[in-house]
Parts: structure tokens; C-alpha cells; sequence
């Protein structure tokens, strides 16, 4: 129709008011990084890649807690995986690695007091989901590591519903890294009660189960398959690198997922770490730095990082802690924009 103004030239323009590292596919994003938008590098560390996984924000100390991805040890030889703490209401930032007995801890959320953990386990120690104190010592606790029995594969990544529960996914990345033994499950996503100890599969049928989070109203479970990147260094462009969407029902005063169904295809490597504001959009964590969709499955825009993102949180106000490996970057969004986890 004359006059009018496409979305995509919309999107166009709207990119070019922005830093390059914002990129716009449809207005709606100018919604989320405000007129202003800033992405600047807080921490970095060429020792090790500190910055991969969990990305817990502590709004009470301003301090942000990190997994690295693996690496060896310099000096017992062996691959480890160190969690950090990051001061980033500091001036300077600074950080500490904390000494924690979680074997291989990966995803994270916050949990009471501290922190629920994913424990991948060992090759002859068990995984699981761990309480972990966000106070010295750091001591934790192992709070489910089995289905009855079988071992879990290597725990990802874990959310907490407002019931109590936990739910969690279960790849079998550990076994492909050499730090788990054979898989004694299927890759699937799992819910556990602590009050009664049930645990139950909730959801089958993926190639790799990653991050995982729930929509505001919690009606909404969307879970990444990210099957395409193996785990050995390798690439698969066939297989998933999917975010699935499914509903959250109740039969017999018990909660199922149903209607699965595609949310979004990652373009650029995997969706990964999965996060969702408090308006409902998805953000996950890409190959190319952070992709944010609507709640309708529509790229709204990226926020551009070289070598991608495995993860990132909320912080206050708009902030977003972004990991990078050996960068922790820090984006500044649209001040009203909150993340559903902790709506601050």
C-alpha cells in the first residue's frame, strides 16, 4: 500500500541509530535495548575460559557466579571446570575462583539462598542438582543424583517453579568430553519434587537438552535441543540447534507437557542458555552473541558478540551479564526491561 513503511525498512533504519553490535530485524527490539543500548567488556581472562556456563546474578551482593568451560588444570594435568565469582558492582570488576567440591558444575539458578547447581558428574563420581551457600566456605549438597537408581548423563541446566520443583535437562555431553561413563538414560528433561522426592521425565525425544526456562506465567516450558554441536569439537548442520515450546498442563493434579512444538531455529551455531523477560520474550544464547525473539517465535534482534555466547543473566535495570569465554561482557538495555527469573 503506498505510504506505508515496511517492517523490514523499519528494522533497516532502526539499526542504523544503534551500535553495530545491536542489530535489528524488527522494530519491537528498539522496545528492549531503549535509545541508547551499550555493550562493554567488564572482565577478561586469557588464563582460562571462566566465562561459559550458569551465570547466577546475587542481587543482594551484586555479585555474578560463573562456570568455565573445560580446561586442564595446570597443575594437576586434568581437565576441571572452576567456578568464579564476580564482583560486578565493583570499580574495578574483579573476580575470585570459588573452591567448590561440585563435580563438573555447569547451569545454575537461584535457589533460597544460594545457588541450585548442575553437578555433571565424574567418571566415577555422580551429577545431579547441588544447593551450593553463596558464602565461604561455598559449601554444597547434593540434592538428586539419580532416577531411581540409573545415574544422570551430565546435567545441564536447571530453572525452579514457583511450586518448588526443579526442572532440569540431561544431555550426554559428559560421556562425548570423556568425563562421564557410558549413558545409562536418554537424553531427556526431568522435573524433581523436593518435598516428596518424586523425580519424573517430563519430556523425550531431543538429540542434546539444553538450557531451559519457563514463561512468565509459567504456562510456557521452552527447552534448546542443541544436538548439532557433537561435544567433541565437531558440528552437525542436520541436527537441532532448536528452541521447542510446550505447554504446561495438569492431569490428575499432576503437571505434563504437552502440544510440543517448534518456538525458534538458531541461525548462527546453537541456541544454548535460555532466558525469558518479564514481557514474555525469549532470549538464548547463540553463536553469534544473543538472539531475542517475541513471545510469537518472530527474531526480534541480536546483540552481536564475536565467537558467540554459551550463556547470560539479568542483572538490574536492563543489565544483561553476557559470557563469553575469557570475556564477561555487560550489555545496557532498555532500563524497564526485567528478567522473569528474578523481575528486578
Amino acid at each position: 500500500m503506498a505510504g506505508t513503511i515496511s517492517h523490514a525498512v523499519q528494522a533497516h533504519n532502526a539499526s542504523q541509530q544503534l551500535p553495530a553490535a545491536f542489530k535489528v530485524y524488527d522494530p519491537r527490539f528498539l522496545d528492549i535495548t531503549g535509545p541508547t543500548p551499550k555493550l562493554d567488556v567488564l572482565l577478561k581472562n586469557d588464563d582460562f575460559p571462566f566465562a561459559h556456563e550458569a551465570s547466577v546474578y546475587i542481587p543482594s551482593k551484586d555479585e555474578l557466579f560463573l562456570t568455565s568451560n573445560i580446561f586442564t588444570d595446570p597443575v594437576t594435568n586434568q581437565p576441571t571446570i572452576k567456578i568464579s565469582k564476580v564482583a560486578v558492582g565493583a570499580h574495578p570488576v574483579t573476580s575470585e575462583i570459588v573452591n567448590s567440591t561440585i563435580p563438573f558444575a555447569n547451569g545454575g539458578v537461584n535457589h533460597g539462598d544460594g545457588i541450585l547447581f548442575c553437578g555433571q558428574g565424574t567418571l566415577s563420581q555422580t551429577g545431579g542438582l547441588f544447593q551450593m551457600s553463596v558464602d565461604p566456605p561455598y559449601s554444597s549438597q547434593l540434592l538428586v543424583g539419580n532416577f531411581y537408581g540409573r545415574q544422570f548423563n551430565s546435567v545441564n541446566d536447571v530453572v525452579v517453579h514457583s511450586d518448588g520443583s526443579f526442572w532440569f535437562t540431561d544431555p550426554t555431553y559428559g560421556h562425548v568430553q570423556h568425563i562421564r561413563p557410558q549413558p545409562e538414560l536418554p537424553s531427556q528433561v526431568y522435573r524433581f519434587d523436593p518435598a516428596t522426592g518424586n523425580v519424573r521425565v517430563v519430556a523425550d525425544g531431543f538429540g542434546k537438552p539444553n538450557g531451559i526456562a519457563f514463561s512468565p506465567d509459567e504456562k510456557i516450558v521452552y527447552v534448546t535441543d542443541t544436538a548439532s554441536t557433537i561435544g567433541n569439537g565437531s558440528t552437525d548442520a542436520t541436527k537441532p540447534s532448536t528452541i521447542y515450546a510446550y505447554d504446561l498442563t495438569t492431569s490428575h493434579d499432576e503437571p505434563f507437557l504437552t502440544n510440543r512444538r517448534v518456538f525458534a531455529m538458531a541461525d548462527t551455531g546453537v541456541p544454548d542458555g535460555i532466558k525469558v523477560d518479564t514481557n514474555g520474550n525469549v532470549y538464548a544464547g547463540c553463536g553469534d552473541g544473543i538472539n531475542v525473539w517475541s513471545a510469537g517465535g518472530v527474531l526480534l534482534g541480536k546483540i552481536l558478540i564475536k565467537d558467540g555466547a554459551a550463556n547470560f543473566s539479568f542483572g538490574r535495570d536492563g543489565r544483561l551479564f553476557i559470557l563469553n569465554e575469557k570475556i564477561l561482557w555487560a550489555a545496557q538495555l532498555g532500563e524497564g526491561v526485567k528478567g522473569a527469573l528474578l523481575g528486578i
